[in-house]
Parts: C-alpha cells; structure tokens; sequence
C-alpha cells in the first residue's frame, strides 16, 4: 500500500493499562515499554507515525507514567515532540483522551490521530486521515477483517463506509469487520467529552456519536493487524518484526531468521530461528534450540535446551534439557534441567525451578 504522508499532525497516544493479561512481564514495566524487536514496542508506533507526517504526540498516561518519559524524553531521537499527560484516576479511553487533548495545539477543524499503545498495525495511517478530512467526518476509525469476529465488538458499515452501529460480542456478528485501534477525531469532536470523567470510546462516544447523526467512517484494510495484549501475541509481534512481516523504521538491525543485539553470544552448534531476539548480552549455548522467541538482556540458555515460542526474562537462566514451548519466564528465574514447561505456563520472576523430570501447566 502506498504510504501518504501528510503536513504536521498531532497525536494522542493511550499508554494508561496495566497489562495483566501479560504478567509477569508487566509486574514492573508497562506493557506498551516493553522491549519488542529489540526495542520498547512504542518505538515501532512512534516511528511509523513520524513517517506518516506526525511531528507532536501527547502521551495519555497513568501506570507507572515516568518510566514513558525516562524512555524517550522529549521525543528528539524520533524527530518528534513528546507531551506527557497522567491522569490521576484511570478515566477510561475516552476521558484519557480528554484529559490528554489539553496539551494539543491544533485548531478545533485540525484531525487528530488517537493510536491505542498496544497495537501492531500495517495500515495506511495517512491515507485514513486525508480520507477524514476529504470527507469532513466526525470521527474516522480504522477497521480490520478477522476470522472469528465473534470474539470481539464488531462494526457495520453502509456502501458508502459510514459506521451504523458499534457492537458488543455476539455469538453472531453481522460482519467480520472490528475496531482496529487506531482513530482520526476531529478535534473539536474531542472537546465534547465530559472533561475528568470516566468514559469509555467503544461503550459511550462512539454509539453516541452515531445516535447523533454525526459522520463515523470505517476505514476498513486487510493489512497487518495484531493485538499484542497476550504473552502468545506479544511474541508474535517480536518474530514478526524481525521476519520482515511488518515493516518497523525502529527495528535496530535487518530483518532475517533471528535479531541478535550487542554483545549477545550465540555458539555456531546453536540453532537460532524463527525470527528470535537475542537480547543484549544473553548466551545461547552449543546444542541449544530457539525459535520464535524473545530472550532478554543477559539470560542464558544452556546447552540442550529448547525455547520456542516463549519469553525469557532479563537475566533469567534456562539449564541443560530443559524444554519451554509458549512460555512466559520471569526476570532472573531459573528453570533446572529436564523441567518441561508446557504452553501457557509462567515462571515468575526470581522462582528458581530445581532439576525435574515434572511437566508444569501453570503459573510458578
């Protein structure tokens, strides 16, 4: 798809979840920080809008909100301007983007660009905002095709793509089409959100808008598309970036069968693929398996292990024969040898597993 760049734009960045669904990787660090293809997943979304025209993103923060700030500082390293707004109580998507909206500087006819902090996404952000403005719409939200629409809140259009309802789950959705996470207000829209109030986009503005006549539009594509809100979706999106499925300007090396960063030891009788990161630092011994995997800054994978598909946290430790297959292992953890961890099991951080012959199936 053909990449549109636009004149200076601002966006509004929501950062303010916990993440839970991704503990134990998230005890500490905020989910949209946590490192992806070798660097914090926003690197990838601040970059790709920076080409896309962006110069000013506003931060909509709560969680843990100065570790946002300590990443990327005032944004010079991306070529953009950084704004951080924290809400002090949670107040749902809509009023975080509220709250946020404060510290923009556009006109009330200006489209803003509203990015959900959790999302990987291939679409054509400047074809959806020249769209918006072409049409005068209210609100413009991107729409993705998925295979099993029922799990989510789906999204009707007309032929003309305007919006005709916003949906809750439904064991039959009337379309395959959802909210993708990716919006285009125009900001005086924004400004009719009640201000410090809780309010949720997808339950409260968005039916209300269309109850109200106003101009939805779906901007709907078949273009990548991930949620990374789950330990399983999180490793893909890594693998994924390094493979060259999705292209990222902030992915710090070429794309290939695996990213190795600096200082990373990697014996030649290892076999490393599936689009593996081999964090700063880690070793990865002779005999040792990894595949499709994120390895953190300074772990060890010893020799005769086999990691696929799973996370090894910072300075964690994975010893001889032990096997992880879809596996969340915890900052400085340690896995004894002959452990087999089965999918969906999380190690959490500073548990130490002795030597077994055991298959665990669960949180540790």
């Amino acid at each position: 798809m053909m990449e549109t760049p636009l004149p200076d734009l601002e966006a509004i960045l929501l950062v303010g979840g916990r993440g839970t669904r991704l503990r134990p990787l998230t005890l500490d660090t905020p989910k949209p920080l946590l490192p992806t293809a070798g660097v914090p997943f926003l690197s990838h979304q601040l970059a790709r809008a920076r080409a896309f025209g962006v110069r000013r993103i506003v931060f909509a923060t709560s969680y843990r909100a100065e570790m946002f700030s300590e990443a990327f500082g005032n944004g010079e390293a991306f070529g953009l301007e950084l704004e951080y707004m924290t809400e002090e109580e949670p107040l749902g998507t809509g009023g975080a983007i509220r709250n946020a909206a404060k510290a923009l500087t556009c006109g009330p006819d200006d489209p803003v660009l509203v990015l959900n902090g959790d999302i990987l996404s291939g679409h054509d952000i400047g074809d959806q905002i020249a769209t918006h403005v072409a049409r005068g719409a209210a609100l413009t939200l991107h729409l993705t095709e998925v295979d099993d629409p029922s799990r989510f809140g789906c999204v009707p259009t007309d032929d003309d793509g305007r919006v005709t309802a916003f949906l809750e789950k439904t064991p039959n959705p009337v379309t395959n089409r959802i909210n993708a996470g990716c919006y285009v207000f125009t900001r005086s829209v924004i400004d009719t959100i009640p201000e410090g109030q809780v309010v949720s986009v997808e339950r409260e503005t968005f039916p209300g808008l269309i109850e109200d006549g106003a101009l939805v539009l779906g901007y709907a594509d078949a273009s990548y598309w991930l949620d990374v809100g789950t330990p399983a979706a999180f490793v893909q999106g890594s693998r994924d970036l390094v493979l060259g499925r999705l292209v990222s300007p902030a992915l710090p090396g070429p794309t290939g069968d695996f990213l190795a960063l600096p200082g990373a030891m990697i014996s030649p009788e290892a076999k490393v693929s599936g689009g593996s990161v081999i964090g700063a630092r880690a070793i990865v011994e002779s005999g040792a398996q990894v595949g499709g995997s994120v390895l953190g800054d300074d772990c060890i994978v010893h020799s005769g292990a086999v990691v696929v598909d799973s996370v090894v946290g910072i300075g964690a430790r994975v010893d001889c024969g032990a096997v992880l297959r879809d596996v969340v292992v915890g900052d400085g953890a340690v896995v004894g040898p002959g452990n087999e961890l089965l999918a969906g099991s999380r190690v959490w951080p500073g548990v130490v597993l002795p030597e077994s012959a055991i298959r665990f199936s669960s949180d540790i």
